[in-house]
Parts: structure tokens; sequence; C-alpha cells
């Protein structure tokens, strides 16, 4: 089995998902022209044997200074209310990123390379190595 949940953290404060399109622009305001921080948790489990592992990915995502203009565009886009920090950044969100360290594919949800080397430690074969770290 194989879970994995992703939060966007800003002072010290989680974002997960917009309750709707008021909460959207309210993050996204918060996330403006700032570095935060996505945390991804990822737990893996064999069920037949037993083991099990798991591991937290962070990334630091620096937003641009957008305009309250560029806001309402986006969120009336839809993208951002099934996205935790009210982002995508796979989508027409990366418009508003700047700067990424670490994992892309954390900040898109699941961390590819964490979630082999994880697979691996539980005795799963992956044969294809991750396209980044």
């Amino acid at each position: 089995m194989l879970g994995a949940d992703t939060i966007v953290v800003i002072d010290g404060r989680a974002l997960g998902k917009p309750a709707d399109a008021d909460d959207a622009r309210t993050m996204l305001r918060a996330l403006r022209g700032r570095t935060h921080e996505v945390m991804t948790g990822i737990a893996v489990l064999d069920a037949a044997s037993g083991r099990h592992a798991a591991e937290t990915v962070i990334s630091r995502v620096t937003m641009a200074a957008y305009t309250e203009r560029d806001i309402e565009a986006y969120v009336a886009t839809g993208e951002p209310l099934d996205k935790a920090g009210a982002y995508a950044i796979q989508g027409a969100g990366r418009a508003l990123v700047v700067r990424l360290e670490g994992s892309r594919s954390n900040v898109v949800g699941l961390p590819l390379a964490a979630t082999a080397e994880l697979l691996r430690r539980v005795g799963v074969a992956v044969s294809v190595p991750p396209p980044e770290a």
C-alpha cells in the first residue's frame, strides 16, 4: 500500500485545499511574493511482510509578486480549488512561481524519487529511475 498527502506551510500555518474561491484568494494573497514550504508525507506498507517505510519530502517555492487581477484570473480558471495552497505548479499556476528549490514532483503531489526509494526499502522492485530528485 502507498499513501501520500501534501500541504503548503507558510508562517507555521498549514494550507490544505481551499474550501472555496474566497479561501483560494486568501491563500494566494498570503503566498504572494514569499517563499513557503511544500511538504509531502509518504508511507509504504507491504501488507504481506509487514515491512513499512515513511518519509516527508520538503521543497521550497517562491511565488511571484502577482497582482489582485492575476489572482482573480487564476481563481476564475477553477484550477486552485482542489490544490494544497491554491495553486498547481504543473498547470496555469506555474506562472505564479518564480523559484523552486527541491523536488518538482513533490510540489505536484508525489515526490517520485523518494517514493521509489521507499518502495525499494520494503522490497518492491522499481525498474525505471525517476526523472528527478
